[in-house]
């Protein structure tokens, strides 16, 4: 199926894109997400007349997410959690974990932009964790796992 992209996709393509996809992604993800439209003359033409709207609120989300940069990138966290005597833990520190504690000091940021490519942590000590704030803005965050007493 050949979609429009209404905003910058990861892997996909940029805004205004004309891109071939599979169906169901086209129909279950990016069309009721309002990230693309399918391609017909009418919608082609409608994007057209709306481009410059849809480019400004993209540099407006795009800037927005480079001031949060500022204030996220760098940032240390400490989460502590029950561990045996060796430093493993008895569960782990998820995306979930990592959000409630960049919320709780204040950052507003969702559960799934934490990127966590090795999975959940299952030791103690510091790990480097993405935080993707926009396709194009990628902040890195330390999470120091400590045992709870």
């Amino acid at each position: 199926m050949q979609i429009i992209l209404l905003e910058q996709v990861v892997n996909l393509g940029r805004l205004g894109d004309l891109v071939n996809v599979k169906e169901g992604y086209a129909r279950n993800f990016l069309i009721p997400q309002g990230k693309a439209q399918r391609a017909t003359k009418e919608n082609l033409a409608e994007f057209e007349q709306k481009r410059s709207e849809l480019e400004a609120q993209q540099a407006k989300i795009l800037s927005d997410a480079q001031a949060k940069l500022g204030k996220v990138d760098g940032v240390s966290i400490e989460i502590p959690q029950k561990a045996g005597v060796d430093g493993r833990l008895f569960g782990s520190v998820t995306h979930f974990d990592i959000a409630d504690a960049l919320n709780a000091q204040g950052h507003e940021i969702n559960k799934n932009q934490i990127q966590m490519p090795t999975g959940p942590i299952k030791q103690i000590g510091e790990t480097s964790v993405s935080v993707s704030l926009h396709a194009d803005v990628v902040a890195t965050i330390t999470v120091t796992v400590t045992a709870e007493q």
